[in-house]
């Protein structure tokens, strides 16, 4: 079932619940708003003392770019996540070609973030709690090469920082199976097409929607949620 399909349904669902216990006096877009505010007003405090170094970039790959870039968007020291495509031998790449496998590109996130504020282990620690990485066929109820993880790594340290992580969270015993996260150096990223970018943010009813039905939020819930790798 397509991400669209899937969200389409539990709005739907999720309409039809609300309109029966929600007192009438709420207004859901009034709440969303708020909180947004409260996130976007949070974000910005930490750029007052910023120093004048331009970001980092960094770039990771965990299924459906919608959900990865969720992870980082409004995180303090992150100065921009942008979804797209990354991977592939291809000179170009666009959301239908990957779609269908046409190409041999990942749905990415590229991270524009200030290591003066937030770490690159910090990244990875996100990361590797918004996945599954002992899925090498996609995540979720998206499957395929396109929807499979990785890191791609911008220079020598983060390609150590990023193995030595995944070692750690392998040795850590939290997985039985193999972590199958591929750490490799990165490449050409193509943006993806605007209708993508801050989609959570943007189509926060759907997005909530699709993320309960992949199968992703009570996975990472279950699985992730308060629980550190050790």
């Amino acid at each position: 079932m397509s991400k669209l399909l899937i969200s389409l349904f539990l709005i739907l669902i999720l309409g039809i619940a609300l309109g029966s216990t929600v007192n009438s006096s709420v207004n859901i877009s009034e709440v969303l708003e708020t909180e947004d505010q409260k996130d976007s007003q949070a974000n910005t405090e930490w750029r007052e003392n910023l120093d004048s170094k331009e970001p980092v970039e960094a770039t990771f790959a965990g299924g459906c770019f919608w959900c990865i870039e969720a992870v980082y968007e409004n995180e303090k020291g992150i100065e921009s996540a942008v979804s797209g495509y990354t991977g592939g031998k291809e000179s170009t790449a666009t959301y239908d070609q990957v779609l269908i496998g046409d190409t041999d590109h990942r749905e990415a996130v590229r991270v524009n973030y200030y290591p003066s504020v937030i770490s690159y282990e910090e990244l990875l620690d996100m990361y590797w709690k918004s996945i599954n990485p002992t899925d090498e066929g996609g995540q979720f109820s998206d499957r395929g090469y396109q929807y499979t993880t990785a890191i791609y790594t911008h220079n020598d340290k983060q390609y150590s920082l990023a193995k030595a992580s995944k070692e750690n969270l392998s040795e850590s015993g939290k997985f039985e199976e193999e972590i199958v996260t591929e750490v490799l150096n990165a490449s050409e990223f193509y943006r993806a097409e605007s209708k993508h970018q801050n989609y959570s943010e943007k189509n926060t009813l759907q997005y909530k929607a699709y993320e309960q039905a992949s199968g992703r939020k009570g996975f990472v819930e279950r699985v992730w949620e308060k629980s550190p790798i050790s």
